[in-house]
């Protein structure tokens, strides 16, 4: 009787714990997506999701935050397997999703930064292994591959530095795709450029907004000239502030100065990634508009065969993510070794299992056919 008795008092405090935790945490129980656009000029803080292991800009900025940095470190390991229950490990499912595979065609998108390289401090030192390399070359000999990044178009393509793959800068808004007659999935017909040596002309859809960012890019430079560790990246279709090495005395600073810019461009929105605040377009175009872009000229948006993977380790992924969980075909995954709200239905922890998991599927390719 005793024993039954310590056993209800064990389990009502490791229920009473779990609450506790998901509260410290923020989780939700839905899959509530967590990529803001900000329509307003002047961005808000406390209107963006609070990532709780990413300590940012905003974060920091934001009032009455709870400080992760004293969490007990065995309610974050039991937090991890409780997300890790929502979002196996692909590599550990790998057998499973390829069953699901077997008589369908694979499309593979990646992310970059933090997917394909690591996260390092300087972003223009952020290159992938040549192991990596080799195993993106060897995975899209088999399958349509694309890389999505929020950095430009060329700057991605001279990291990567392969001609197998298609290409999207500027979190889609800069896209590379095939040069063939295609009809998107709404019926529509979409015109891809041709110039006359007959090659393909990139799909820019805030093109007009270039002159604009050009000044954006100017006056931003300027501001933050001062502060220390602050740096500025040009990423063709949006303006990246990278605050990484930035001291966090500076945190407040930098942001008045980067919300001063925005104050005279209403046609402009900031969100917010991995240490970085991206000055972009206000228009309805994301890295989720890029995937069902690369399917419509890939002729696949309508077909019933088709499984699009798509391996992404930041905010602007969940739009991506998104979209595939709405087709209701395909496999998001989220790269992070730390629990996170997501779209995303299976995960990978960093970018060595990125490469293994790659790499496991080029062979499952060469052994299935």
């Amino acid at each position: 009787m005793n024993y039954i008795f310590l056993l209800l008092v064990t389990f009502k405090i490791i229920k009473r714990k779990l609450m506790q935790l998901k509260e410290i945490m923020g989780f939700q129980t839905s899959h509530s997506h967590s990529t803001k656009w900000i329509p307003q000029p002047i961005f808000k803080a406390k209107e963006v999701p609070i990532d709780v292991y990413e300590n940012s800009l905003i974060q920091r900025t934001t009032p009455n935050l709870i400080d992760h940095s004293q969490t007990n470190s065995s309610y974050i390991l039991s937090g991890y397997d409780s997300w890790m229950a929502r979002h196996p490990s692909a590599l550990n499912s790998f057998e499973r999703l390829m069953k699901t595979a077997t008589e369908k065609r694979i499309i593979l998108f990646l992310d970059y930064d933090g997917t394909l390289s690591p996260i390092v401090n300087d972003p223009d030192r952020a290159f992938m292994s040549e192991e990596m390399r080799a195993t993106v070359h060897e995975v899209a000999t088999y399958f349509p591959t694309a890389i999505i990044s929020g950095r430009s178009r060329d700057k991605v393509q001279d990291f990567v530095k392969l001609n197998n793959l298609y290409y999207a800068g500027s979190h889609g808004m800069d896209i590379m795709a095939p040069s063939v007659p295609i009809t998107s999935s709404a019926g529509e017909h979409i015109e891809i450029s041709i110039n006359k040596s007959c090659t393909e002309v990139p799909f820019q859809p805030a093109k007009k907004y270039l002159p604009a960012i050009r000044e954006i890019l100017r006056i931003l430079r300027d501001e933050v000239e001062e502060i220390k560790g602050a740096m500025v990246e040009d990423n063709g279709f949006c303006v990246s502030v990278h605050f990484r090495l930035v001291q966090e005395k500076d945190y407040g600073l930098l942001e008045e100065k980067v919300k001063s810019v925005l104050e005279k461009h209403p046609q402009f929105c900031l969100t917010e990634g991995k240490k970085v605040m991206e000055i972009r377009p206000s228009i309805n175009w994301n890295k989720g508009n890029a995937v069902e872009y690369f399917l419509d000229t890939l002729g696949l948006s309508s077909c019933n065969d088709i499984l699009p993977v798509y391996i992404g380790d930041d905010r602007t992924d969940e739009d991506a993510f998104k979209v595939i969980q709405g087709r209701e075909q395909g496999y998001p995954i989220i790269v992070s070794s730390v629990p996170r709200e997501t779209n995303a239905l299976y995960s990978l922890r960093d970018p060595s299992e990125v490469q293994i998991f790659l790499s496991r599927l080029a062979k499952w390719r060469k052994t299935a056919y």
